[in-house]
């Protein structure tokens, strides 16, 4: 928010006249004896020590608290928990290597900024030329908003409704939970399967939501009558992993399975319509038109046309296995997931653009930021890490006291979603 923005400057002007008196003090006694006191210096946290353990509420204010990495050191007496300056009397004594404090005006804003893109800025086809972004550090925030937490089972997935007014999310408990934006009040669907959901999607504009599950099957709901079931969809013979709806054609719908075969189905008429393999772990059409389908399997993501049923693109350089993958809200941009790596993807040229190692952090989810879309939402383990492309620069924030398996945004509201197999869902905007 501007009052964060406002205070963070307010806060760097009072530093630098503490620097400037520190300074005129320094040389005023410079010919007199030694300081006396034994008071050492001391100073935050570095930016690379492990994130602290969160608590459930943000302090109101903080926006993209935490550790920041490839930035400039100014920016680094943060500690690694956010929680505000470090606490030294003597602190601005040891920001003076570190150069012009008054610099983070700068930095605050070239954070966000596009400013200094070359004519490989992925992003310049992303703005909006009617909308283009907000201006940087203006209204940009992203602290929680708020947190519902399951009794004792993990969540694996998260997806907003079309109008952003209701969260799904399911997982262990074999039962998803529909989470009213309005009145942060929650409804539990049935428990119909009999193993742990591992993917929950809303059918476009629609009251209708799918469900998959290990127990091999698919399920279709209507939140206007959630007592049971609509439909039971049946064939795969291994372990449904995911599943998406076309954003155009909403009557088909898409799952895979842990032996990499990829079913498309006719909700209206309950039938099976097309069977073809290179799906394991994740599955998401492009959005927009449906004209691509973008599907992971172990080290590779393929990218097929759905028209004509073949594949586009075999997209390689990941280690390790592609734990999920996201489209940027026009669907010229893929990104994929590994422990150790984020590659995104031109779906024009085939080509990786950019890439980040998690340097240890396990990354296993990610999704473009709903307003922001040079950002990149990254989920790890107990952090998520706000990546923004054009400048190659990260911010991680504490989130969740385990994995992030699943995040989801919404475009309408600007909110983002995080799963965590910390029992809990959090809101962050």
């Amino acid at each position: 928010s501007r009052d964060f923005v406002v205070l963070f400057r307010t806060n760097w002007r009072l530093l630098q006249l503490t620097s400037q008196n520190n300074r005129k003090r320094k040389q005023a006694t410079s010919s007199g004896p030694a300081n006396s006191t034994g008071t050492g210096n001391t100073v935050g946290p570095s930016a690379n020590s492990p994130p602290s353990t969160p608590s459930t509420h943000t302090p109101e204010g903080l926006a993209v608290a935490g550790n920041m990495r490839h930035v400039p050191k100014n920016l680094m007496m943060y500690g690694a928990d956010g929680t505000g300056l470090a606490s030294s009397s003597n602190q601005m004594d040891d920001l003076e290597p570190f150069g012009d404090v008054g610099s983070l005006d700068d930095n605050v804003e070239s954070f966000l900024s596009n400013d200094e893109g070359d004519a490989r800025d992925i992003f310049a086809a992303l703005k909006s030329p009617t909308e283009p972004n907000p201006p940087a550090s203006k209204g940009f925030t992203f602290s929680e908003v708020n947190c519902w937490r399951t009794s004792n089972s993990k969540i694996v997935c998260c997806n907003f409704s079309s109008d952003g007014k209701i969260l799904a999310s399911a997982g262990h408990e074999k039962k998803a939970v529909l989470w009213n934006m309005e009145t942060f009040q929650t409804q539990y669907l049935p428990e119909e399967h009999s193993l742990i959901i591992t993917d929950v999607r809303f059918r476009p504009n629609s009251t209708q939501l799918a469900t998959s599950s290990f127990d091999r099957t698919v399920k279709l709901w209507n939140i206007t009558d959630p007592a049971f079931s609509q439909h039971t969809f049946t064939g795969h013979n291994y372990s449904v992993t995911s599943l998406d709806f076309h954003p155009k054609k909403t009557e088909l719908l898409c799952s895979c399975d842990g032996n990499g075969e990829i079913r498309y189905w006719n909700v209206a008429q309950h039938s099976c319509i097309r069977v073809i393999k290179g799906g394991t772990a994740q599955i998401r059409f492009q959005p927009s038109t449906g004209q691509f389908l973008a599907a992971a399997s172990e080290s590779v993501v393929s990218i097929f046309d759905v028209e004509t049923h073949t594949k586009k693109y075999t997209l390689q350089g990941h280690n390790t296995d592609v734990q999920s993958v996201c489209w940027d809200n026009t669907g010229e941009y893929l990104a994929s997931v590994s422990q150790d790596l984020v590659k995104v993807w031109s779906v024009s040229s085939g080509e990786c653009i950019h890439e980040v190692s998690s340097n240890g952090n396990k990354f296993h989810s990610c999704v473009f930021h709903p307003s922001y879309p040079n950002l990149l939402v990254i989920g790890g383990y107990q952090s998520l890490e706000l990546w923004n492309m054009v400048k190659n620069q990260s911010m991680t924030v504490p989130a969740h006291d385990g994995l992030i398996a699943s995040l989801a945004q919404s475009p309408v509201t600007g909110m983002v979603a995080s799963a965590s197999h910390d029992n809990s869902v959090k809101l962050w905007k």
